[in-house]
C-alpha cells in the first residue's frame, strides 16, 4: 500500500500551495485610473463645492423633521429588514465554509439478527452489534477551502454593500417624499393665489359689463381662467396625498398612519451652502453598487481557486474507533477495533471536466471586470448628468423668477392703463393670465429644483455608515 502511494506524494506537494490567482484590484480597471478620480466636470457652478459628502447629508437641510423621519425610517423600513435578514444569512455562510476546516466526527451504530449458512443451525440466527465513531480533519494542501471561505466572505460584502445601497435608496426616498409633501403645498398655495388673482379679474370684468363698458365675451374669457386654473387643484391634492401615504409606509406603517402634522408642511426644503460633492475618488470609494461589484469580482476569482483545487489530491487525518460482534462476546477484548492514518482523495479521471470549470469560472471573473468597470462607468455618468441638470435647474428658475417679476410689472402697468382708458381690457386678461402661468412656472421650477438636487445626493451614494 505504501509503495502506491508514493507516485501521488509529488502532487499532494504540489497541492501544498492555494490553489488559483490571488485578488487584487485589476490595474486595467476603470476605477484605478486617474480619469475616474478627477474633479467633476459639471461641479463647476458655484452651487458646488469640492469638500467630502456628509454621510447624513439630508442635516444638511437643517430641519429637524426631516431628520426625525429619515433616522426613523433607516429603523423601521420593511426592506431594509430584509437587507439586514439577508446579510444575517451571508454571516451565516460564511461561519459554514469556515467550519470545513474543523474536525468532522460521525457516530453510527447498529443491531442485527444473522445466521450464515454455512453454519447449519437451526436456531433463529445470531444477535449481533456493531458501533463506532469515526472523525477527520482536513489538511487543505490545495487551498480549496480556503479559496472557499476567501469567495464566501467577498459574498458576504457584496450583500453588505447591498443593505448599504438599500439605505442610500429609503433615505432619499424619505426625503423626496417629504419635500414632495411640501412642494405640493406650496405649489397649492401659488395656485390658489392665482385663482385669487383671477377671481378679482372676474369681479371686476362683469362689475365692467354691468356699467356697459365690457362684454359678455370678456367674462366669458375670464371666467374660464378661473376654472382652468381651479382645475389644477385637485391634481395637486393627490399628489401631496401620496407623497403621506408613501411616508407613512417607508416608516413600515400602513398608508393611512402618516404623521400627524406633516401635511401642513409649505416651506420647501433649501439649504443656505453650496451642495459637498466631492469628486470622483470619493464617489467610487463611497458608492455602494461599486463596492458590490468590487468584491463580486473578488469572491469569483477566488471560485478559479476552488476549482482549479480539485486538479490536486484532497488529504485529511482520520481516525475511527469501534467495537462490534456478537451480544455473546459483548465488549471482550477481540471487539474493539481502530484505525488512524491520512486519507487521500482525487479525481484524477475527471481532469478534462475540472479544467472546463477553471475554465468557466475565470470567463465569470472576466465578465465580473467587465461588470465593474460598467458599474463605474455608469456612476460617474449618473453623478455628471444629476450635476449638470441640477445647473440648469437653477439657470431655468432664475430666468422665470425674472419672468415672473416682468409679467407682475406688466399686469400692473396694464391695469393701471386700463383705468385710465388708455387700453382695453382684453390687454388686462391677457396679462393678468400671463402673470398666473408665470407664477405657476416658477413654482413648478422650484419643486422641480429640489428634487434634482435630491438626484445629486442619490447619485453621489449618500445615506450610508
Amino acid at each position: 500500500m505504501r509503495a502506491a502511494l508514493l507516485p501521488l506524494l509529488p502532487a499532494a506537494l504540489l497541492a501544498g500551495c492555494t490553489a488559483g490567482p490571488d485578488y487584487h484590484m485589476p490595474k486595467e480597471a476603470v476605477a484605478v485610473s486617474d480619469a475616474a478620480g478627477r474633479p467633476f466636470v459639471s461641479a463647476q457652478d458655484q452651487a458646488f463645492s469640492s469638500e467630502a459628502l456628509p454621510d447624513k447629508w439630508w442635516q444638511l437641510y437643517n430641519d429637524p423633521r426631516l431628520n426625525d423621519l429619515v433616522t426613523q425610517a433607516l429603523t423601521a423600513n420593511a426592506d431594509l429588514r430584509v437587507a439586514d435578514a439577508n446579510l444575517r444569512r451571508a454571516a451565516a455562510i460564511v461561519r459554514q465554509v469556515e467550519a470545513g476546516r474543523t474536525v468532522s466526527t460521525s457516530v453510527s451504530g447498529g443491531i442485527d439478527l444473522s445466521r450464515p449458512s454455512s453454519t447449519g443451525y437451526n436456531l433463529p440466527g445470531i444477535l449481533g452489534y456493531d458501533a463506532g465513531i469515526s472523525a477527520g480533519l482536513p489538511l487543505d494542501l490545495s487551498g480549496k477551502i480556503a479559496r472557499a471561505i476567501e469567495a464566501s466572505r467577498a459574498d458576504e460584502e457584496v450583500v453588505r454593500a447591498a443593505r448599504d445601497d438599500t439605505r442610500v435608496a429609503v433615505a432619499a426616498a424619505m426625503i423626496r417624499a417629504y419635500a414632495g409633501v411640501c412642494a405640493a403645498n406650496f405649489n397649492l398655495a401659488t395656485n390658489r393665489h392665482v385663482v385669487a388673482l383671477l377671481r378679482k379679474t372676474l369681479e371686476a370684468t362683469q362689475r365692467l359689463e354691468r356699467g356697459g363698458r365690457g362684454t359678455a365675451f370678456d367674462v366669458t374669457r375670464a371666467q374660464a381662467a378661473v376654472d382652468a386654473s381651479e382645475a389644477l387643484l385637485p391634481a395637486i391634492v393627490a399628489k401631496r396625498q401620496a407623497n403621506l401615504f408613501l411616508i407613512a409606509t417607508l416608516l413600515g406603517k400602513v398608508p393611512a398612519d402618516y404623521p400627524e402634522g406633516l401635511a401642513d408642511c409649505s416651506a420647501l426644503p433649501a439649504m443656505s451652502r453650496p451642495l459637498p460633492v466631492g469628486d470622483g475618488a470619493a464617489l467610487i470609494r463611497r458608492r455602494p453598487d461599486i463596492r458590490a461589484a468590487e468584491r463580486q469580482l473578488a469572491a469569483d476569482t477566488a471560485r478559479v481557486g476552488v476549482v482549479t483545487a480539485d486538479l490536486y489530491p484532497q488529504v485529511s487525518l482520520g481516525g475511527s474507533l469501534g467495537i462490534g460482534g456478537p451480544f455473546k462476546s459483548f465488549a471482550s477484548g477481540n471487539s474493539f477495533g481502530f484505525s488512524l492514518g491520512p486519507l487521500l482523495s482525487w479525481s484524477f479521471p475527471n481532469r478534462p471536466v475540472v479544467k472546463a470549470q477553471i475554465a468557466a469560472a475565470g470567463a465569470q471573473a472576466e465578465a465580473d471586470l467587465a461588470s465593474f468597470d460598467s458599474t463605474v462607468l455608469g456612476a460617474l455618468r449618473e453623478t455628471e448628468t444629476a450635476l449638470n441638470t441640477y445647473t440648469q435647474s437653477r439657470k431655468s428658475t432664475e430666468a422665470l423668477q425674472k419672468a415672473r417679476d416682468s409679467a407682475a410689472s406688466a399686469a400692473d402697468q396694464a391695469d393701471h392703463l386700463f383705468r385710465f382708458g388708455r387700453s382695453d381690457f382684453l390687454q388686462v386678461l391677457d396679462a393678468q393670465r400671463s402673470l398666473a402661468d408665470a407664477e405657476v412656472a416658477l413654482a413648478n421650477s422650484r419643486t422641480a429644483m429640489v428634487d434634482d438636487q435630491i438626484n445629486v445626493f442619490l447619485a453621489l451614494g449618500g445615506g450610508w455608515q
